[in-house]
């Protein structure tokens, strides 16, 4: 008899989705006019973190790639558009933000932006591979280095136990970009919302491939782990069950940090013309 699912998201419901190449130059300037966006497929429309149930807002993604960069484009609905941090590291998700969590075997990283732009970064290693899969000897992941500490984990205890977070770590060539269509922290008018343009080089994602040796750039029907979410500062009014974190997969509990969660990526070499909407 296979063992229980030890994971709070319902395993036979995580979705699938194929990454396409870009048939035009992405400018990564947030906007995401390019005629690659138009013809990405779009995430299904974010949902409750927690319940799964419908979000307030329309959030959706896309995702697209080339042998250079991972794009990621955001579109968010958001009638009164506000972000107070303007220095790179603060605590972002003390602003509505929205984050990316991109998930090797041992190891995932993290990224926050608000719609002024700023970022905050930090990559896990579970404590279980540290030793093992390498990490010890990278000397970029020393643990006795400032900015590095234990993390249990938020709302849902893992069975791997405890990762250590790099708050230190900054991915290497990261590119993204914002747009706001309104008029930002100014809430005497109404929003239609913001966009955001990511772009992660495979390069930087050396270290979530290590251990598994998974190609990079990837090739033709390789898989990574994904997961897209947004959080916010305010709730949907009861008797609605808005738990302030919404996602592209819900994870059934007060937790980002749980790979096992993320949506499963496949990437394509086909162009993103040849798409199916």
């Amino acid at each position: 008899m296979a063992g229980r699912w030890p994971f709070p998201c319902r395993e036979e419901e995580i979705p699938w989705y194929t990454a396409y190449r870009p048939v035009d130059p992405i400018a990564v300037d947030g906007r995401l006019v390019e005629w690659s966006w138009q013809l990405a497929p779009r995430t299904s429309r974010f949902v409750d973190l927690v319940s799964g149930e419908r979000a307030l807002f329309d959030t959706y993604a896309a995702i697209l790639w080339d042998d250079e960069y991972l794009y990621i484009g955001f579109w968010v609905e958001e009638p009164l558009v506000t972000a107070k941090f303007t220095e790179r590291g603060s605590p972002i998700y003390e602003d509505n933000d929205v984050e990316v969590f991109i998930a090797g075997r041992d190891a995932y990283y993290e990224l926050e932006i608000n719609a002024l732009g700023t970022i905050y970064e930090v990559l896990f290693v579970w404590e279980d591979a540290y030793e093992k899969s390498g990490y010890s000897r990278v000397p970029e992941l020393r643990r006795d280095t400032p900015g590095v500490r234990e993390f249990p984990g938020v709302g849902f205890k893992h069975p791997r136990g405890k990762r250590i977070g790099f708050w230190n770590w900054d991915l290497p060539g990261l590119k993204w970009g914002v747009h706001v269509d309104g008029t930002l922290n100014d809430n005497t008018d109404r929003d239609r919302g913001w966009t955001v343009e990511i772009a992660v080089p495979w390069r930087g994602l050396e270290l979530l491939a290590m251990p598994e040796g998974k190609s990079l750039p990837p090739r033709e029907g390789d898989v990574w782990r994904i997961n897209l979410f947004r959080f916010n500062q305010y709730r949907e009014a009861p008797l609605a069950r808005d738990s302030g974190g919404w996602a592209w997969f819900p994870h059934r509990v007060w937790d980002s940090h749980v790979p096992e969660c993320f949506p499963y990526v496949r990437f394509t070499r086909k162009p993103v013309s040849e798409a199916r909407r």
